[in-house]
């Protein structure tokens, strides 16, 4: 029986997201920019959409842009800025460790004159406020931290971020794709001008993302896709309702059931790590010591190859660091950490959600256990003394 522990690579649908979905499909399939009833109807269905999506998050409703993807939403957030306030300043602040969608977006944009400062983090992957305050500059227009990261769970202190930079005039977005779902997010607490998350880490369909825009912003940010004036005129093309109303749904879900679902995910988290911690020697859990989010477990087996295990544990569904960057060689989370390039290999990243039971823990340790076990006995690394 295979058991899915990579629910922050992707989550599958959650059935009543997809009922909720299937009217779209079918009968409500009308353009929402047509002025016909049917078109008025879809459109009401929308901004009704906006509406519940917004609530999760505490925004208002018309601060949110909906988009093809968390990667896009990065995107616009980021090179939308740094355009628009490049009169300002060119410079922008991230950190080591953040997503591929992130770091790639500010290594592109260095090619047309902005400076790019990449914050190193601690052995447990989270950034200091210190060290960011003392690279501020006069330029600086952009922070761009995530919430959660993407392999290792561990939490940014953005509300402290936030609270540093208020007066300076520097926009500060969060890539909270990993957050969302996890944890209570309030972009009023956390100070936030952007913010970016995804429907597929959600139990909503692959396709959908979401940028929260603050409304003093949105008149000032320069859109990525042209066309029609669809999203406030910030990113053109016609909605893919069916996926809005799948994602409002999600989201309604999370409100319901976020506190309960939080503590139950953490819960299975915990006891597989205690198993793993105490019946497999030599491993330990990077990011351990550092506030994480609930559902992600990232452990470092010694004296293997993480990819070998994930092959002689084939019944178990887990990552080897982030999926969007599984040809990319190394972790360059671990590596930012400075963890041990032979531990980084070994390295495995399980995640856990909505359809997991804990009683598939003991099963999943057994199956790494006895794996661990065979690959160790051909490991040239492994002392067996």
């Amino acid at each position: 029986m295979t058991i899915y522990f990579d629910n922050s690579a992707t989550t599958p649908v959650d059935p009543r997201v997809y009922e909720a979905m299937i009217p779209y499909f079918k009968d409500k399939y009308a353009n929402p920019s047509s002025i016909h009833k049917l078109g008025r109807i879809i459109k009401e269905d929308i901004n009704s959409a906006r509406a519940r999506i917004a609530s999760l998050i505490n925004a208002d409703e018309d601060e949110i842009i909906f988009t093809g993807s968390g990667s896009e939403s990065d995107n616009l957030a980021i090179k939308g800025i740094a355009f628009a306030r490049k009169h300002k300043g060119n410079h922008i602040i991230t950190s080591s460790i953040e997503h591929k969608a992130v770091l790639q977006t500010c290594k592109w944009l260095e090619n047309y004159g902005f400076e790019v400062t990449y914050l190193p983090v601690d052995k447990d992957g989270l950034v200091n406020v210190d060290e960011l305050r003392s690279h501020i500059k006069s330029t600086t227009i952009l922070i761009s931290i995530m919430l959660a990261n993407n392999e290792i769970g561990t939490l940014q202190p953005i509300s402290e971020i936030t609270e540093l930079v208020k007066n300076k005039n520097i926009v500060v977005h969060t890539d909270a794709v990993q957050a969302a779902g996890k944890m209570t997010i309030d972009v009023a607490e956390l100070g936030v001008d952007l913010l970016t998350f995804s429907g597929h880490k959600i139990y909503a369909p692959k396709g959908i993302g979401v940028l929260y825009i603050s409304d003093f912003l949105k008149d000032e940010i320069i859109p990525l896709i042209h066309g029609g004036g669809h999203e406030f005129g910030l990113r053109a093309g016609t909605e893919n309702v069916p996926y809005i109303i799948g994602l409002a749904t999600a989201c309604d879900i999370i409100g319901e059931e976020l506190n309960t679902e939080m503590q139950r995910i953490k819960e299975i988290r915990d006891k597989f790590e205690s198993l793993i911690l105490r019946n497999i020697s030599d491993t330990y859990v990077n990011g351990y010591n550092a506030p994480r989010i609930c559902n992600i477990s990232n452990i470092a087996f010694k004296y293997i190859e993480g990819e070998a295990l994930m092959v002689y544990a084939s019944d178990i569904c887990c990552s080897a660091g982030s999926a969007c960057t599984s040809d990319e060689g190394p972790s360059h989370v671990l590596k930012a950490m400075n963890i041990d390039p032979i531990d980084i290999h070994g390295s495995l990243r399980f995640s856990f959600g909505r359809f997991n039971k804990i009683e598939e823990v003991g099963r999943a340790v057994e199956i790494i256990k006895e794996s661990v076990s065979k690959l160790r006995e051909f490991s040239p690394l492994y002392n067996k003394e």
